[in-house]
């Protein structure tokens, strides 16, 4: 298999985790690319006609892309191990939620690299965010269950995201149990070697 993939991505993050978490790695082929809306002629577009990444090829040449597709592929090659059947749903929607808060970031990351600084409009970032602070808050409220399935990986990933790029934001202040949990998620090896570098 084949993996268009850039380690600031929390998107791709979440396929690197999820194949570290299954002992998939080994079977990946990592093809590094960049590139922005503005900017997409490093991106597989002939793979993906969205030019977006994470996109994989698998053998046959068919190719898969959007992270929660490439995962449940992954999964199911494994016999759905992080999409467990017992509370599929629950984790279908906290990887929705996960995806969401990293949506709305990245919104807000282009919001200042691709528009010039005339056009950048602070009423948009501010709605981003509080679209991840609502999240952050139903996280909070509502912690996720024990295990490690899907869910917990993008959550994990997304909370990194907001480390890696909106760390004075300070997603943490007044969510000790999501920030407790997010230190823990730190420590297991999957999460530790993927932590996006500045």
């Amino acid at each position: 298999m084949k993996l268009y993939d850039n380690p600031a991505s929390p998107y791709c993050r979440k396929v690197q985790v999820l194949a570290r978490e299954l002992g998939l790695l080994k079977d990946i082929e990592m093809v590094y690319a960049i590139g922005h809306p503005l900017a997409p002629d490093k991106m597989p577009r002939a793979e993906n006609p969205l030019g977006k990444i994470p996109t994989m090829v698998l053998p046959d040449g068919a190719t898969l892309f959007d992270s929660r597709v490439i995962c449940r592929y992954l999964d199911e090659t494994v016999g759905n191990r992080a999409y467990p059947k017992s509370r599929l749903f629950d984790v279908l929607t906290n990887e929705a939620l996960a995806d969401g808060i990293m949506d709305a970031a990245i919104l807000m990351i282009y919001e200042g690299r691709c528009r010039p600084d005339e056009l950048q409009f602070a009423d948009w970032v501010n709605a981003q965010w509080d679209k991840i602070a609502h999240a952050l808050d139903h996280l909070e409220a509502n912690p996720l269950p024990g295990g490690f399935d899907m869910d917990h990986i993008a959550v994990a990933c997304a909370l990194g995201y907001l480390d890696f790029r909106l760390d004075d934001r300070n997603w943490r202040a007044g969510r000790p149990t999501l920030a407790a949990w997010f230190e823990e998620a730190m420590k297991r090896p999957a999460i530790a070697e993927t932590t996006p570098k500045a």
